[in-house]
């Protein structure tokens, strides 16, 4: 995105009478969506308790494609003052830290192993894998969705993806879960356990590396092994890291998006039924429930220089919350925000897969994972409504149901 520098004029974000944001401790979506729309009605920025928060779907969008607005390196371990060492290392070379040519480069290599065909390819798998976790839940008429089909999804499928055994789905759950700690505010206490599993999957994907150099099969692995751009090759090192960024990317967040449709559809048995006998319309379901109910609030930037957005200006060195899940209820844009309509046409884009250079690599199998999912559950899971109480994890990082017992007919 070219961009125009004009010399900002208005006041500093800090000295402006911005609206405060207190979301984060909200029991459910439903109540942090009352506090930031609370906000949004007064300005597109409020303040948040980590900084500024962009809210207008319109200044969100071209946040995220303002090249003066990028990710932090350290994606967040700088506010806990972890700003060198070996986790440090770690998360500073992964694609989301990286920017300008380096990324673009990277992009150029990575994309050519996300084609339509490599991820078409999954389409059986994907199936397979929803079908076996509802197999045994079926005559109960009963589960607790997070534990028993939203947790164990979408791990085999990343096997899957990258060329490992099924059987190793564990090994790569548990590598996942210690990942994502160094996205917690205490990343310091864990890490240890972050990086002894960072090093067992550097010395997994070595294995499978050095098993496909000169017999190259259908996954992931291979077609990273082979993409090539004018004679440019990613490393070894790049492999690795890139391998543990898909691991990252593909998982949490498809867990707790595949719970947090559900929690929604609870609320909507009419959209639940009508996707049922119309599975057309799952592709359609995900677009509308990752607008209605995201579990990623939104994307950390950072402002490379002083930056005038919004009518306040964004001092050079601030971090900023781009709150893609604000944008996505913007009465502004969407007619009805507050309503679920998997049928809803002409509507502008949701933001929760982000924009820009840093837009997420992965969309397309995150799309075909949940419509899957999605569509398969509502035939087979028939009549849903909740058991029990619903609870969230906290509005932060990445958010969604901690617990959620459902009561469906029995098959």
């Amino acid at each position: 995105m070219t961009v125009v520098t004009v010399e900002p004029s208005g006041p500093s974000v800090f000295e402006a009478d911005l609206p405060a944001l207190s979301y984060e401790q909200a029991p459910n979506l439903e109540a942090a969506y009352r506090d930031i729309q609370r906000a949004l009605r007064q300005r597109p920025i409020a303040m948040g308790p980590h900084g500024p928060e962009v809210l207008g779907y319109e200044l969100v969008r071209t946040t995220l494609r303002d090249v003066r607005f990028r990710p932090p390196p350290g994606l967040g371990l700088e506010a806990q003052g972890i700003t060198s060492g070996p986790l440090w290392d770690r998360v500073t070379a992964s694609l989301l830290s990286v920017n300008g040519a380096d990324h673009a480069r990277l992009r150029r290599l990575v994309s050519k192993a996300f084609t339509p065909r490599a991820v078409g390819r999954l389409d059986t798998t994907i199936t397979d894998i929803i079908n076996e976790l509802i197999d045994p839940l079926a005559a109960t008429g009963r589960c607790e969705v997070v534990a028993d089909i939203a947790r164990p999804y979408p791990v085999p499928v990343i096997c899957e993806l990258l060329g490992a055994p099924r059987g190793d789905w564990q090994l790569f759950s548990d590598w996942a879960d210690s990942f994502f700690k160094t996205f917690t505010w205490n990343a310091a206490e864990y890490e240890a356990e972050i990086l002894a599993a960072w090093g067992e999957l550097d010395d997994y994907v070595d294995n499978m590396v050095a098993e496909r150099r000169h017999d190259l099969t259908d996954d992931l692995i291979s077609d990273l092994i082979r993409a090539e751009d004018g004679g440019d090759r990613l490393t070894i090192e790049e492999l690795r890291m890139l391998a543990g960024g898909i691991l990252m990317a593909g998982t949490d967040t498809t867990r707790n998006q595949v719970a947090a449709a559900v929690d929604a559809f609870c609320d909507h048995p009419a959209q639940w039924e009508l996707l049922a006998d119309h599975p057309e319309l799952a592709m359609n379901a995900v677009e509308e429930v990752m607008r209605y109910y995201p579990v990623v609030f939104g994307a950390m930037r950072m402002a490379t220089e002083d930056v005038e957005i919004g009518g306040v200006v964004i001092p050079a060195g601030t971090f900023v919350t781009v709150n893609t899940a604000s944008a996505n209820r913007d009465p502004g844009v969407y007619d009805e925000p507050d309503r679920l309509d998997i049928t809803r046409q002409g509507a502008p884009p949701m933001q929760t897969f982000g924009a820009g250079a840093h837009y997420c690599l992965g969309a397309n199998l995150a799309r075909r994972e949940l419509a899957e999912a999605l569509a398969v559950m509502a035939r087979r899971m028939r009549n849903i409504h909740r058991a029990g109480p619903a609870t969230w994890k906290p509005m932060i990082g990445i958010t969604g149901p901690a617990l959620l017992p459902i009561e469906f007919d029995a098959i």
